[in-house]
C-alpha cells in the first residue's frame, strides 16, 4: 500500500534537474556545460544573484553532473543511484551547509577536517555553502586555506546574495558567475506551462500580475501562484490575483486614462476620492496608469498594435483617438516622477492626487485646455501683462537654478541667465554676453532637460544675448560674496587684537588673505 507523501509545493516539484530544463541564466549554463564537456571544471564556484533565481539548483545540478554513474557530462541521466539520492537530497558525498546557521569557526572546522577523506559513493565529493557570505572571519580563513590547496576529488560550490561580503582572497580563488533576475515574460511562460501541465484554466492577465509581484524570482513566482491557486479555490483569476496583491482592477485605471482625456479636474479628483475606500497601494496604481500610457504611446506610434492581456486593442485605440502624441507622453513622466516622489508627499493619496493635477495643468500649449487651465485663463485675462508679472516670474528663476540637478558647464549656463517669460513650454532666458561661451547646443539641451524634470513637463528653451539683462543667479552670488568680504574685512579692521598688534608692532593686515564665512565663496 502506498503512502501519502501530501502536497508538494509548486516550486519543489518543478525545480529543475537538468540545465536544459532551467529557464533564463543561458549565460552560466553555456559555461558550465563547456566546462563538463572539455573537462575542465574547477575545483571552486561562486554563484551570486538575488533570491530565487536558481543559485542552489544550479549547484545542485551540477553535483548531479559530478557524479553521475554513466560519467561527467552536461547531461546526467537523472536514473542512476547518484542523481536520484541528489534529487532527493539524501546524497551522502554532497554536504550542504547553510552558513546561516554554521557561522561559528568549531563548525566549519567539523565540516571541513573530513575533505582529505576520499568520496564514499561519488566521483566527487561536493561542498555546497549556501549563503556563504554568512561566516565568521575565522571560518573565512580556515576554508581559504582549503580553497588553496584543494584535494582533487572535492569541489566547492558557495552561493550569496551578498558577494561584497566575501573576502577578495576567497573571491580570487573561485569562478564566479552572477545569475540575473528573470525577465517578466521568462516567467509569464513558465508558471503558464506548469498550470497547463497540472490542469488549472488561468487567465492571462492574472499571470502578469504574479510575474510582476515576484519582482525577478522564479521561486517567488512559484509560491505566489500556490498561494493563488488556493486562494481561488484551484483557480487563477485576475479578480483573485488582484484581490490576493491589494491590487486595483484594471478598470479603475481606464477610467482615470478617461478622465485624463476629459481633462476634467473635479471628476478626476473626485474618482481619486473614491478610490481612497479600497485603500490601494498608490506607487502600483501610478504603475499600472504608467503601464497603459506606455501602451497608447505603442499605438499612437504602431497603428495595428494588438494590446496585450491587460488592455485590449480596442480599448487602447479609443484612447490613443482622444488624448494627443504629446499629452501622452506628457501624462506618462509625470506618472513616473510622481511615483517616484510618493514617498515624500504627505500622505499617498495626496501625492496621487497631485500627480494627477499635475499631469493636467502643465499639458503643453496647443492641447484641449483642462479645467485648471481655463481657470488660470480667466484669471490671466483680468490682470494686464506687466513689467511686474515678468518680474516675479524672474525672481524665482534662482531657487529655480538652485533646484535643478544640474553641474559643471551646464550650470554655469543657467547661472548667468535670466528668466524673462515663460509661454506654454518655452522659457525665455536672457544671456549676459560676457559668457556667452558657455552657450552651447549640447549645454542648452541639458539645460532643458533638467528643466523639464523640475516642471514635470517638456521645456523649450529660446536663449537671447542682452547687455542689459537682469541680475543672474552668478551676478547675484558675486554681490552676495562681495557684501560677506567687506564685511570680513570690516570685522577684521576693527577687531580689538589686530588693533593691539597693529600699536604695538606696526602689523598689516593682507588684503588678498581675507576670506568670508560666506559659504559660497571659493
Amino acid at each position: 500500500m502506498s503512502r501519502d507523501t501530501g502536497y508538494v509545493a509548486l516550486a519543489r516539484k518543478w525545480r529543475p534537474r537538468r540545465f536544459d530544463e532551467m529557464v533564463g541564466q543561458e549565460h552560466v549554463l553555456r559555461a558550465l556545460s563547456n566546462a563538463l564537456s572539455n573537462d575542465r571544471v574547477h575545483h571552486a564556484f561562486l554563484f551570486t544573484g538575488t533570491r530565487g533565481v536558481g543559485k542552489t539548483t544550479v549547484a545542485r545540478i551540477l553535483a548531479k553532473c559530478l557524479n553521475c554513474e554513466r560519467g561527467v557530462s552536461e547531461t546526467p541521466c537523472g536514473e542512476c543511484a547518484a542523481c536520484r539520492e541528489i534529487d532527493e537530497g539524501r546524497f551522502v558525498d554532497l554536504l550542504e551547509v547553510d552558513a546561516a546557521s554554521k557561522t561559528k569557526i568549531d563548525d566549519t572546522r567539523d565540516l571541513l577536517d573530513k575533505v582529505q577523506y576520499a568520496p564514499t559513493l561519488g566521483r566527487y565529493k561536493v561542498y555546497l555553502i549556501d549563503e556563504v557570505h554568512m561566516l565568521s572571519n575565522h571560518s573565512f580563513n580556515a576554508l581559504l586555506k582549503t580553497l588553496e590547496e584543494p584535494p582533487p576529488h572535492v569541489k566547492f560550490l558557495l552561493a550569496t546574495t551578498d558577494p561584497q561580503k566575501l573576502p577578495v582572497t576567497v573571491l580570487s580563488r573561485c569562478l564566479q558567475f552572477n545569475l540575473k533576475r528573470l525577465p517578466l515574460p521568462l516567467i509569464i511562460e513558465r508558471i503558464n506551462t506548469i498550470l497547463q501541465a497540472e490542469n488549472i484554466a488561468a487567465e492571462p492577465a492574472a499571470l502578469r500580475l504574479v510575474a510582476q509581484a515576484a519582482d525577478g524570482s522564479m521561486r517567488d513566482g512559484l509560491s505566489l501562484l500556490d498561494q493563488l491557486i488556493a486562494f481561488g479555490g484551484g483557480q487563477v483569476t485576475e479578480a483573485d490575483a488582484r484581490a490576493m496583491l491589494g491590487t486595483i482592477d484594471r478598470g479603475h485605471v481606464l477610467r482615470i486614462a478617461q478622465l485624463l482625456a476629459d481633462g476634467d479636474a473635479a471628476a478626476l479628483l473626485a474618482y481619486a476620492d473614491e478610490l481612497a475606500q479600497w485603500v490601494p497601494d498608490y506607487a502600483q496604481l501610478l504603475d499600472d496608469l504608467a503601464a497603459l500610457l506606455a501602451r497608447i504611446a505603442f499605438r499612437h506610434a504602431v497603428a495595428d498594435y494588438d494590446g496585450d492581456e491587460w488592455f485590449s486593442a480596442e480599448e487602447l485605440a479609443a484612447l490613443a483617438a482622444r488624448i494627443s502624441v504629446e499629452d501622452t507622453q506628457l501624462f506618462y513622466q509625470a506618472a513616473i516622477l510622481g511615483r517616484r516622489d510618493l514617498a515624500l508627499a504627505p500622505e499617498p493619496e495626496t501625492g496621487f492626487a497631485m500627480t494627477l493635477l499635475r499631469m493636467l495643468v502643465f499639458r503643453p500649449a496647443g492641447t484641449a485646455p483642462s479645467t485648471p487651465q481655463r481657470a488660470a485663463a480667466a484669471r490671466a485675462a483680468q490682470v494686464p501683462a506687466t513689467n511686474a508679472v515678468v518680474a516675479a516670474r524672474s525672481a524665482d528663476w534662482p531657487q529655480i537654478v538652485a533646484a535643478l540637478d544640474l553641474g559643471g558647464a551646464a550650470r554655469q549656463l543657467a547661472a548667468h541667465c535670466a528668466l524673462q517669460a515663460r509661454e506654454g513650454d518655452v522659457l525665455h532666458l536672457q544671456l549676459d554676453p560676457q559668457h556667452a561661451h558657455v552657450r552651447t547646443r549640447a549645454l542648452e539641451d541639458k539645460l532643458a532637460q533638467a528643466l523639464g524634470r523640475h516642471f514635470a513637463a517638456p521645456i523649450r528653451l529660446q536663449i537671447e544675448l542682452a547687455v542689459t539683462a537682469p541680475d543672474t543667479p552668478a551676478r547675484a552670488e558675486q554681490q552676495q560674496e562681495a557684501a560677506a568680504l567687506d564685511a570680513a574685512r570690516v570685522a577684521i579692521e576693527t577687531d580689538p587684537t589686530v588693533r593691539a598688534l597693529r600699536e604695538k608692532f606696526g602689523a598689516s593686515v593682507r588684503a588678498d588673505s581675507v576670506r568670508s564665512n560666506n559659504p559660497g565663496s571659493k
